[in-house]
């Protein structure tokens, strides 16, 4: 089994800021989301564990997974979508004609200006070389794995593995601390 979540609350989630892959770490909201989802699913069996190396998603696997016997490694495929200048910018939705905002809005035309980011080729390039190095072989060995990430990476596996088209990126909703079942 394939399993996907993203990390627990961030100061900078609660002000509406774009993170990216600014290493902005868990806020207690998040650490007693993480406690409560691994509570929730303290039956649920994972073999191993893959997230970001950004610490709200490395905390949030540990945090998770606490008292268990589950391997987690890092790996920096499954770092966060670069936003390149807009990290950190608040509220972007409030901005009238924000170039960042085409990513929400128009994710199948978004690409990014200079010093913007990433572009959705990259970032599923990068995530479809783990997918296809990592992921699959696991599952043919029979392993039940855990990825703990963010919201564009998390979207980028989620679309690779269930065939969503690009304009619908944003459709599966990767929530703070929500458990995804993929395969």
């Amino acid at each position: 089994m394939l399993y996907i979540m993203r990390h627990g609350k961030t100061d900078w989630n609660a002000l509406h800021k774009m993170q990216g892959r600014t290493d902005i770490p868990l806020n207690e909201e998040g650490r007693e989301m993480a406690a409560a989802t691994g509570e929730k699913y303290r039956d649920l069996h994972f073999d191993v564990c893959y997230c970001s190396p950004l610490s709200r998603a490395r905390e949030t696997a540990e945090i998770f997974l606490r008292g268990r016997e589950v391997p987690i490694h890092a790996d920096e495929r499954l770092v966060e979508m670069s936003f390149g200048t807009y990290e950190g910018l608040a509220n972007s939705f409030q901005i009238p004609d924000c170039p960042i905002n085409k990513l929400f809005f128009d994710p199948a035309h978004y690409e990014p200006e200079p010093d913007a980011g990433e572009s959705f080729e990259e970032l599923f390039a990068r995530t479809g070389d783990f997918i296809k190095q990592v992921v699959e072989p696991g599952l043919a060995e029979g392993k039940d794995i855990l990825i703990v990430g963010h919201g564009a990476m998390n979207g980028s596996i989620i679309c690779q593995i269930k065939n969503i088209p690009l304009e619908h990126f944003w459709d599966a909703g990767c929530e703070n601390c929500k458990l995804i079942k993929l395969v």
